[in-house]
């Protein structure tokens, strides 16, 4: 385990920590990845697989767009990743991951997911939870319950998908309601994120936004450090995530999510420590 579980331990004690969830998560219970999105695609638009470029984590956004583009909007295609990423709640009840999350408490939760398997999981366990998705959910927020925050949508709400590239394009400014609400809150806790690769763009352009955001204040010295779990780092990737104060956490396993498991367990472990 890299140095620095213990002060994320103390952190997610204390209720100082947030947790940002990935797609790896959601696929821990059966959802499709996001390869099998753009085969549907494909095959919906007549498009050959080949012309896709999915290596940057970009591709099924561009796809998204000609999609909409060409079909006058997106919603059969939501439609169907509803149908198709839609998770029984006896999957969730099962899931050792979601049942951790759940039990480390974290006050607030973003995740880029669309489907409501964390939303299950705390109505499952008897949690308070309340979903944020909007502008509108936040007039809801109360101080106890945990907020799960749909950062790129939920799909009870077609508007606020960000799905194609003009909806990541729109993001870039990071001026909606929910972006000014994850400055606020990301500036003064820790924040661990998992379910991630750093093969995707949005997602280290989002670590380099709130890296950027301390460096401009003038005050990066005092920020608290982040955290990225990954079950195979690399030194590139290392090296760039510590130049913006973010810590690679990493466990052992025979597969990711059998290590971030053991990962979250010992978290679990550390932070009930006194």
């Amino acid at each position: 385990m890299v140095h620095g579980i213990d002060d994320l331990a103390r952190a997610i004690r204390e209720r100082r920590a947030i947790l940002f969830v990935g797609a790896g998560v959601s696929m821990s219970v059966g959802l499709p990845s996001w390869e099998e999105l753009v085969a549907h695609m494909c095959e919906e638009l007549g498009v050959p697989p080949g012309e896709v470029e999915t290596g940057t984590g970009a591709g099924y956004q561009m796809l998204a767009e000609y999609y909409r583009i060409t079909r006058g909007s997106i919603g059969p295609l939501r439609s169907w990743m509803d149908r198709r990423w839609a998770v029984s709640p006896e999957q969730v009840a099962k899931s050792k991951l979601h049942d951790l999350i759940v039990a480390l408490d974290f006050p607030i939760i973003y995740t880029t997911n669309y489907d409501r398997n964390l939303e299950v999981a705390y109505e499952l366990r008897g949690r308070p939870h309340i979903k944020i998705a909007n502008a509108k959910d936040l007039t809801s927020v109360a101080d106890g319950p945990t907020q799960i925050v749909k950062f790129h949508g939920d799909f009870e709400d077609d508007r606020s998908l960000v799905l194609t590239e003009s909806d990541y394009f729109s993001r870039l400014s990071f001026d909606s309601p929910l972006d000014v609400k994850l400055r606020a809150d990301a500036l003064g806790r820790t924040v661990l994120f998992i379910g991630y690769s750093m093969s995707d763009l949005n997602i280290r352009l989002l670590l380099h936004k709130i890296w950027y955001t301390w460096q401009a204040s003038g005050f990066e010295r005092d920020r608290p450090r982040s955290y990225v779990f990954m079950a195979h780092p690399n030194p590139i990737q290392e090296a760039i995530l510590d130049s913006w104060g973010i810590t690679i956490l990493n466990e052992r396993g025979k597969n990711p999510e059998e290590a971030l498991v053991r990962f979250l367990a010992e978290l679990k472990k550390r932070a009930a420590e006194e």
